[in-house]
């Protein structure tokens, strides 16, 4: 995207920016994901829920040390008590002294089993609240406080690098997509001028919150080929560029 002056100025003249995320730190990722990533040189971004790092802990320092980035995607992964399996860690049951406490022991965790420090962070569920009625209130300070990134979920729109928020930045779900819809977000952010950031769960041939192998090779593909002109990098790298180059500006 560009204002009226002139258009957002992207490394080495690209395009627009695109990014590949994936949450809660799921085996797929490391089994299916990883190596079609590596396969074409691509540096994902892997927002991990600790618990389900731990049991394979090393690999995930691994894919560190090999260039992906780690994030921040909280202790508990708390989401609404509309959902059953959050009722013991609802945000609607959580403050900001609390929110703040398990984003800052998840780092923590996470440098402890990754050997890196967060530098983004993922919202659960897409939800950035906590409390209820008259006591609700956003944890997006908190986010943009401690992160250069905070990475929403479910959005409608690639971010625009001249306005986007970074605290609340947009992120379009790659789960269930087909080819066809997965290219035709990657041509609508280079067609802007922005930055797409992908989210992805499992990475399966079928299920509700499976990116399929054969589109995350396909697009893979696409990206990286210099004749497209994008640039494919992590969501810190990223965040920490548009952040830099607006306030240069």
């Amino acid at each position: 995207m560009a204002t009226d002056e002139q258009p957002f100025a992207w490394p080495g003249g690209a395009r627009a920016a695109v990014s590949f995320s994936f949450d809660d730190a799921r085996p797929t990722q490391l089994d299916r994901g990883l190596p079609i990533l590596d396969a074409h040189g691509v540096r994902g971004t892997f927002y991990i829920s600790v618990h389900n790092a731990r049991p394979r802990a090393e690999e995930w320092r691994r894919a560190a040390e090999g260039g992906h980035e780690i994030g921040n995607h909280t202790l508990h992964h708390p989401c609404s008590a509309n959902f059953h399996w959050s009722r013991e860690h609802a945000l609607e049951d959580y403050c900001l002294d609390r929110m703040e406490a398990e984003l800052l022991a998840a780092n923590e965790a996470i440098e402890g089993l990754c050997g890196v420090r967060p530098r983004t962070f993922a919202y659960p569920c897409g939800q950035t609240f906590v409390g209820r009625g008259e006591a609700l209130a956003s944890y997006i300070p908190l986010v943009a406080r401690h992160f250069v990134v905070g990475r929403h979920a479910f959005d409608e729109i690639h971010n625009d690098p001249v306005y986007c928020d970074l605290s609340r930045a947009a992120s379009r779900d790659l789960d269930r997509a087909g080819l066809d819809h997965a290219m035709s977000l990657v041509e609508a952010a280079a067609a802007d001028g922005g930055w797409l950031i992908l989210m992805s769960h499992e990475v399966a041939s079928a299920g509700g919150q499976a990116t399929r192998p054969d589109v995350l090779e396909a697009l893979c593909c696409h990206v990286t080929d210099p004749a497209n002109g994008l640039w494919v990098d992590t969501v810190a790298a990223v965040g920490s560029y548009v952040r830099d180059a607006r306030a240069m500006s």
